[in-house]
């Protein structure tokens, strides 16, 4: 490579990173890291447990996990200082993984315009891939670890029951995170972000004692330290690899119905960085360029599940050995939805 390359190549790892600041720090990240803050400190262990934990039944703890995404709008990047507060708090390691998987795959506005960009028929493998997906791989990584998963290394916990107002706060602060993806009129969001932000500061001077407000900041502060900067490395880098790989390569490897087309169709979008919705117009490009709607479906289960970024952080909150794990079920059961589609539905 040229100098001039490499120049060209750093330039655009570092305009990733700038778009990737200018459109999720404001109204994703740093709201999604309060929440999570607000998850790891004040919610008591046994009210995560009484719906996520180890000893849940089943159909309970993986029906929530696996419809999570229905009330987010959040990314493969964003889910992460959530998930890292759930699994910090003591979920069971089956429907933390569930519900790391669903919550960035089935939202509803990604569900929608799918279905409305690419087809229904694609909108609604799309929402049944993900939802029966996620429960699949929680199940596996359940029966792989969950009985070699010790307790976490929890915080301070301040009441043994969950405090009578946490509800409340995880509302306003989930209403925060979601709001930006439903009004699109700058002053109309500015109005009712400001308004909602207001009364979270509020009642939490309210609500809270000097020492539970103090937790939950520093609980903030460790997940910013811990994921953030991971976060923008694995943005860089995904940047150049984007660029390294023209979707007309992408396009000339999953054009066919053999496997290897769906594998590398569901591998890329692990590898791309896809924020809420972006993935859409990208695979829908690749379509009308020749890529089979296999795996395009692939790709729309594995992308926004997955990201180089997130992979990074998914192996360090969870270690090496679970997160990868995760990642490669996430890859193979993304292919098999892609072939079963072709196969079993068109």
């Amino acid at each position: 490579m040229t100098q001039d390359y490499l120049i060209h190549l750093l330039n655009v790892g570092l305009q990733s990173v700038q778009e990737y600041l200018a459109l999720h720090v404001l109204l994703c990240l740093i709201p999604a890291f309060f929440l999570a803050g607000a998850i790891a400190s004040l919610f008591s262990k046994e009210s995560v447990l009484k719906y996520f934990g180890a000893e849940t039944p089943k159909y309970i703890s993986y029906s929530v996990a696996a419809i999570s995404g229905c009330l987010l709008a959040v990314c493969s990047c964003t889910v992460l200082p959530l998930f890292a507060g759930i699994y910090k708090r003591g979920a069971g390691v089956g429907p933390a993984t569930t519900f790391l998987f669903s919550a960035p795959a089935i939202n509803i506005l990604a569900i929608v315009y799918t279905a409305k960009i690419l087809g229904y028929d694609i909108g609604a493998a799309r929402a049944v891939g993900a939802i029966l997906l996620s429960v699949v791989i929680g199940l596996i990584m359940h029966t792989i670890y969950e009985k070699k998963n010790g307790e976490h290394n929890g915080i301070k916990t301040f009441n043994a029951e969950e405090h009578s107002h946490t509800v409340q706060l995880f509302l306003l602060l989930l209403a925060i995170l979601v709001i930006p993806e439903i009004i699109k009129s700058w002053k109309a969001l500015a109005l009712v972000e400001i308004s909602l932000i207001a009364a979270t500061v509020y009642l939490s001077f309210k609500w809270y004692t000097k020492e539970e407000r103090v937790s939950w900041m520093q609980e903030t502060w460790f997940l910013v330290k811990m994921i953030f900067p991971l976060l923008l490395v694995g943005v860089f880098f995904a940047g150049i690899i984007v660029e390294l790989l023209p979707s007309e390569v992408v396009v000339k490897l999953v054009g066919g119905d053999n496997v290897l087309s769906y594998f590398i169709a569901s591998l890329s979008a692990a590898l791309m960085y896809f924020s809420t919705l972006t993935e859409v117009p990208i695979i829908n490009a690749l379509t009308y360029l020749g890529m089979g709607r296999g795996p395009a479906l692939s790709m729309l289960l594995a992308g926004p599940a997955l990201s180089l970024p997130s992979m990074i952080v998914i192996s360090r909150i969870m270690g090496v050995k679970k997160g990868l794990s995760y990642i490669v079920l996430v890859v193979i059961m993304a292919m098999i939805s892609g072939i079963a589609f072709d196969y079993y539905v068109l």
